[in-house]
């Protein structure tokens, strides 16, 4: 049945792995250990141990699951995303409410945020979608509106928490699959009509208030310089004093003397333009794009309908947190809560980003492996 031509020994799959992606990997996230340590001013305990001991952890992780048959992936696609929605639908009632947010659940031992797990089961349900669908079905619609509910049903329940950033990436990249999959450009033009319609509304009537003054403040960012701008304001200054070169590692001010608010986190990149300059900022978007481009090109070797789409939807994923964070902090984009992958402090989103590279790299090791066509999703 499967043409299956990966070596079956546990050394065999070792050997046929990409390693230049978790290289690359292990590159970014070894930038944010140095960086989180400069961050809490040299604070070993303070996070930069706890970020080492989870991305050696998650790495490990991340191999065995590149080593697990695509087959297994394929077949829990439907299953993972109904439990990542009963896992949000559980927030609802049972989060855990932190700065206003309630976005998490406490499960004792640790406390995970299930909008990050739904990024991963949301791109396996719409490959898993495309694969079961005959093409010449995509821009019917049953086959937009199959995928529009796999979409949008979490998306609303993530605003709910609220979690505008999140919301955004996930609609960006269901929306991207679904271009990807070969839609008809007559459908592409009227959803672009109905969106032009559809945001301001949404702006108006779909926003809560402080989301709503977060995209004022990008438009203007002097209107509020001690409140609502404080965070961009500070960003562009910490980003500014490092120069061309930088102050020099665990040097700079703005994060010594807390200046940036979230310099562990969300605005951990300005840490290493003030110590590191236009420089150390370009070496790392530079890590960033070789590991899309190495994931992009992985996806060009695939033939199967799942496994290139799958490889396409979390790369795009990944895409997306770098692009809106350093967006963010260069005040190109408001401020909405999207950390740095693998660089910024937080347990759950390195364990998903490391699962998400974990599932490319075993979608492009049984890239000849064949999987069986379904009649799709609610057709």
């Amino acid at each position: 049945m499967a043409s299956y031509q990966v070596n079956g020994s546990a050394f065999g799959k070792l050997s046929e792995i990409n390693w230049l992606l978790p290289v690359l990997i292990l590159l970014i996230g070894s930038v944010g250990v140095a960086t989180i340590y400069s961050a809490t001013g040299g604070g070993w305990d303070l996070g930069a141990k706890q970020h080492l001991v989870r991305l050696l952890v998650g790495l490990v992780f991340m191999v065995i699951v590149a080593m697990t048959d695509i087959r297994v992936w394929f077949s829990m696609a439907y299953p993972g995303f109904v439990f990542a929605l009963l896992l949000l639908i559980a927030v609802e009632f049972a989060g855990v409410s932190v700065n206003g947010s309630q976005r998490w659940l406490n499960l004792g031992i640790a406390r995970v945020q299930p909008s990050e797990f739904m990024k991963l089961a949301a791109v396996l349900a719409l490959a898993r979608f495309y694969h079961d669908l005959p093409s010449w079905r995509v821009s019917k619609p049953t086959g937009i509106i199959g995928a529009l509910i796999i979409i949008f049903i979490p998306v609303m329940l993530i605003l709910r928490q609220p979690d505008l950033g999140t919301s955004i990436m996930l609609a960006a990249t269901g929306i991207t699959l679904i271009f990807l999959a070969g839609i008809n450009w007559r459908v592409i033009i009227s959803a672009m009509t109905v969106a032009a319609i559809a945001i301001p509304l949404f702006f108006i009537f779909g926003l809560k208030d402080y989301q709503r003054d977060r995209i004022l403040t990008f438009l203007d960012p002097e209107r509020d310089p001690t409140g609502a701008s404080y965070h961009i304001i500070q960003s562009k200054i910490a980003l500014g004093s490092g120069g061309v070169s930088g102050k020099g590692f665990m040097q700079g001010t703005q994060a010594s003397l807390n200046y940036v608010p979230e310099n562990r986190t969300d605005f951990i990149f300005t840490v290493i333009g003030e110590e590191f300059g236009f420089i150390g900022g370009l070496s790392t978007m530079a890590l960033y794009i070789l590991t899309i481009g190495v994931c992009f090109w992985l996806a060009s070797q695939i033939k199967q309908v799942f496994s290139r789409l799958l490889i396409m939807g979390l790369t795009m994923t990944f895409s997306l947190y770098v692009l809106i964070n350093l967006a963010m902090i260069m005040g190109l984009a408001p401020v909405v809560g999207v950390p740095l992958p693998l660089i910024s402090y937080g347990g759950t989103v390195m364990m998903t980003v490391l699962a998400g590279f974990g599932i490319i790299l075993s979608a492009h090791l049984h890239k000849n492996t064949e999987l069986p066509r379904g009649s799709g999703l609610l057709l």
